[in-house]
């Protein structure tokens, strides 16, 4: 079993996963700038094809990527902090058993993922939970292959939980508040689903020991958790919360590099520049595309909710599903709702269905995981079909599309 110096001395390294970000050579050099160049020939094509449809796609989707980057802001700050080094540590203290423990896991990573984006669950809590389950003595197969599956599962509870939602409802102005009062029933149908297929198929990885040790790591309650509560405020209250959330960021983290307490180069690593930035000429890419050609409008038109949430799944799969998602929403689509829910849940099935396998492979790794993307995707195979279905019938129940 882990001691009580070594869990507590993890803990507190996650609060600088940045810093070992550099060392993740592999993952870190060739894809980022090679996504940036196929995302600037993207938009430089979009542009030359058509100037007003290329216009028209970007400015409907640099609001999500906005969000985004403000919350990845947000999650370094709280991140730093502490916040998520002491809720794991807290988490495995009063967990009974592995089941309980799993529980309370899948409780904090929809959480997360709701208010701070699935990217920041999966980039910060991926290392906490598996110290937490290591501290217990093994079994964290459930918790690291969960903090993938269920970001993306509980990605559907608020507009700026997954960048997906901002982009499909480009075309409609609603709040935080009228998203989640749609939406909170099938992202929990798809949230419980989607653990109850990880409990029952690792359910003997759930038999851990007991921790020992009831030390708890300080967390600081300062920047981060103010800055935390009033993305989730801004997010629930504006019906275009992006500018918002991202000055929220940007303060914070300014404040952080006046005082030296963060450094510009853990910044840009954490957001991501290059990643980000690629997917964003991606997209307008595809949503130019979409513009000017009329198949996917029309075939969606066709379609009714289960077979648009079918088709969102394997697009998302076949180019990522920011990308689709502009791709299939350039034109007001005849069921959003259950489009959204083929994007963000379709990426469960394989590493090219969002940026957050990317994020999480490499916060995994850093943490000393070895996770199997083959394994990852056999979860799921089985939760996706699952976890869609349980999300459209209740969609359906309410009588929205």
């Amino acid at each position: 079993m882990v001691s009580t110096v070594d869990f507590n001395e993890r803990l507190n390294s996650v609060r600088h996963l940045s810093d070992a970000h550099g060392r993740s050579t592999r993952l870190n050099t060739f894809f980022p700038w090679a996504l940036l160049v196929l995302g600037m020939v993207g938009l430089i094509v979009a542009v030359a094809a058509n100037t007003t449809d290329a216009r028209l796609a970007a400015d409907q989707d640099w609001s999500p990527f906005v969000l985004v980057t403000g919350l990845l802001l947000i999650g370094m700050v709280a991140n730093d902090d502490g916040l998520f080094a002491a809720a794991g540590h807290h988490l495995a203290r009063i967990s009974s058993n592995g089941l309980v423990l799993f529980i309370g896991a899948a409780i904090m990573i929809g959480s997360v993922t709701a208010v701070l984006n699935l990217d920041t669950s999966v980039a910060f809590l991926t290392p906490v939970l598996i110290y937490t389950a290591r501290s217990r003595g093994g079994g964290e197969a459930p918790l690291l292959y969960g903090c993938l599956l269920l970001s993306n599962a509980g990605s559907l509870f608020l507009p700026g939980s997954n960048l997906t939602n901002l982009i499909v409802l480009g075309h409609v102005r609603m709040s935080g508040a009228h998203f989640f009062s749609i939406m909170w029933a099938p992202a929990l149908a798809a949230l419980i689903v989607t653990a109850i297929v990880i409990a029952l198929i690792e359910h003997r990885e759930l038999r851990l020991e007991t921790l020992e040790t009831t030390t708890s790591p300080p967390a600081a309650l300062g920047l981060g958790l103010v800055a935390v509560i009033a993305a989730a405020v801004l997010v629930l209250v504006l019906p275009s919360p992006a500018l918002a959330v991202a000055a929220v960021g940007v303060i914070v983290v300014v404040w952080r590099l006046v005082t030296r307490a963060e450094n510009l180069r853990n910044v840009f690593e954490v957001v991501g520049v290059p990643v980000l930035a690629g997917l964003f000429g991606v997209a307008v890419a595809l949503g130019t595309l979409g513009r000017l050609w009329s198949g996917p409008a029309t075939l969606l038109s066709h379609l009714d909710t289960w077979s648009t949430a079918g088709v969102a799944a394997l697009v998302s799969v076949v180019v990522n599903n920011l990308p689709a998602a502009s791709l299939l929403a350039a034109r007001t689509p005849a069921h959003p709702f259950a489009l959204l829910i083929g994007l963000n849940l379709g990426p469960n099935l394989l590493v090219s269905g969002s940026l957050a396998w990317i994020l999480w492979l490499k916060a995994a790794r850093i943490a000393g995981a070895r996770p199997s993307l083959a394994r990852a995707s056999r979860l799921g195979v089985v939760a996706v079909p699952l976890a869609m279905a349980a999300a459209l019938a209740i969609l359906s129940a309410k009588g929205i599309s």
